[in-house]
């Protein structure tokens, strides 16, 4: 405990704060805070033993520091608290765990017991403080020497590492805890049990990993006008990626990966509504699904007498295609997909998560857009109104605006002349000087400034551009009728940032093989795929959605590898 020679008050080097969140500036303070939760905790254990609760026997439990690991199969074991033996299948405790998101004030009076992580514990003479958390949620248990929580209890409570697995029981009691998600209520602490024990000293703190850059900032600018100590720790994105599994414990981060599930969710619940069927395709292929060099070559079975040249797949499109020639009408699948991307920037990656559909199409590509309108919008919806928890704990950390789209649809749809007249209005140029020119392709920056026009005259952030120059699309799109130049393709955009290729595909057999020479693609390689034409092929249109990239604008986060559990790139293949 230490006091800085102004007004600084800490305790272990860190700031503490009262149970309604206030700041304590003062020994004497926190030494009145101490003694205040000493008899609530008194009274609470007081209530508990007249009550009814847990009144442990001297026979049947000991308060004294157990000798050796606990045992607990079945009955409550003698021993309060201790290190539990290692869980092999063999219990039958018959105990109903409660989830720490659930404890509120409908529990008040009542023994739970809850299995969950050390946060932090704050420990002094005869209490220790203990705060658990589970997944995002957090609730403090207290501990106060009594005639059956002993001395030593409180010692073992206030030496647990952090990120330590513990089961507690407690009677719930009500209380004033700001500092904890669930700020309602506190568990009295009657029985501790370590399950699985951290290792001193993490390569990351949670609390750390935590803070949002706003609160690291001013930080940084207290402590170099002298105010506090030192500035919070900045934790670094390789420091977050080479410990991803501690990272992932960090509350935004683990909501984060709660959305991505989500959008998954409803992307394949929205699909197979509108009768689309999910199929599982190849990842390794003998030539490449895109064209083009973004792609990862490999000697299929290297050393047999089967070895010959392979490739990642770079989509699903190929055998997306066959499937409908296969007559499944509408189909769609959410799998790996592969890039040898050279970019090292803050949205590409080397491996993501494709949510791809493909469908039979009567007389448009439109009738494509509309499928895709109707998905987005549901995936929207979905997390707005059932996942509001994960984007309130998000947004604290990473602060963002809630995305602008058309519930009711349809959402917007930009011709790309229309998209270029924009830019050519706004100023825009080639980042060499030269204007913009009618067929050439966007850039980033070029497409993130038509994102923010967009916002400003049309008020959203979802929207559509189509007919695309045939030159900067891939060989199996399918040009325009009226214009061969553009093609019947378009790309789906959020905040400004591509996150979905899409057209009506190229479904002749002679027209699909010429495209493929135009774009340097070896129809040979190709020939079961170009072979599946020739048999009656119905016109078809689809997509691709990167779900990283979908979930990194949705929540407006500026780096990919937040939205990717593993993320792989040009410079990462570990974890």
């Amino acid at each position: 405990m230490s006091e800085t020679p102004e007004t600084e008050f800490l305790v272990d080097g860190k700031p503490v704060f009262d149970d309604e969140g206030n700041r304590i500036t003062s020994k004497n303070g926190y030494k009145k805070y101490q003694q205040k939760k000493e008899k609530e905790a008194k009274k609470a254990q007081h209530k508990a033993e007249k009550g009814g609760g847990e009144q442990p026997k001297a026979e049947e439990s000991s308060a004294a520091a157990p000798s050796g690991p606990v045992t607990y199969t079945g009955d409550e074991p003698a021993e309060l608290f201790g290190d539990l033996v290692m869980v092999q299948s063999n219990q039958a405790t018959k105990r109903s765990f409660v989830h720490t998101s659930q404890l509120d004030s409908s529990f008040i009076g009542k023994e739970v017991w809850v299995r969950a992580r050390v946060h932090n514990t704050r420990a002094k003479g005869n209490n220790c403080f203990i705060v658990l958390r589970q997944s995002g949620s957090t609730v403090q248990g207290a501990l106060f020497k009594t005639e059956t929580i002993s001395k030593e209890m409180i010692k073992f409570a206030g030496a647990l590492s952090r990120e330590t697995i513990v089961d507690v029981k407690g009677l719930v009691v009500k209380a004033e805890v700001k500092s904890c998600t669930q700020n309602d209520v506190e568990l009295s602490v009657l029985r501790l049990y370590v399950v699985s024990k951290a290792d001193v000293g993490l390569p990351l703190q949670i609390d750390d990993a935590g803070r949002s850059e706003t609160e690291i900032v001013e930080s940084e600018k207290k402590a170099a006008a002298g105010e506090v100590e030192g500035a919070y720790v900045r934790v670094g994105v390789d420091i977050r990626l080479d410990n991803r599994v501690i990272d992932m414990r960090v509350p935004a981060q683990n909501a984060i990966f709660r959305i991505s599930s989500a959008v998954c969710h409803y992307f394949r619940t929205a699909l197979l509504e509108k009768g689309f069927v999910e199929i599982h395709t190849p990842k390794m292929i003998a030539g490449a699904s895109e064209g083009g060099a973004e792609v990862f070559r490999l000697k299929y079975m290297e050393g047999t007498r089967f070895e010959q040249p392979a490739c990642l797949a770079q989509s699903p499109q190929l055998y997306k295609q066959m499937a409908i020639m296969g007559d499944l009408e509408r189909v769609f699948e959410v799998g790996p997909v592969f890039r040898a991307e050279s970019s090292h920037t803050g949205r590409h990656l080397t491996e993501f998560t494709g949510l791809d559909f493909e469908m039979e199409i009567k007389e448009s590509y439109s009738e494509a857009l509309d499928i895709t309108d109707h998905f987005m919008v549901r995936i929207f919806e979905g997390i707005r109104k059932n996942f509001a928890k994960e984007l309130q704990i998000i947004s604290q950390q990473y602060p963002f605006e809630p995305l602008k789209y058309r519930a009711d649809g349809p959402n917007l749809r930009l011709k790309y002349p229309e998209g270029i007249a924009l830019l050519r209005a706004d100023g825009v140029t080639n980042e060499d000087g030269t204007p913009l020119d009618d067929f050439q392709d966007l850039s980033t920056p070029q497409e993130k400034r038509m994102g923010a026009i967009v916002r400003e005259k049309y008020g959203t952030d979802f929207w559509v551009l189509e007919r695309f120059p045939m030159a900067v699309r891939p060989f199996y799109t399918m040009p325009c009728a009226d214009d061969a130049r553009y093609s019947n393709s378009y790309d789906v955009y959020i905040r400004g940032q591509e996150i979905m290729s899409g057209a009506q595909r190229v479904h002749d057999a002679v027209l699909l093989k010429a495209q493929c020479e135009a774009k340097g693609v070896e129809p040979s390689q190709l020939t079961a795929y170009v072979d599946s034409f020739r048999y009656g092929a119905a016109p078809h249109a689809g997509g691709g959605v990167g779900l990283e990239r979908v979930v990194m604008l949705y929540l407006g986060l500026d780096n990919v590898r937040k939205t990717s559990m593993f993320p792989r790139d040009p410079a990462r293949l570990t974890p």
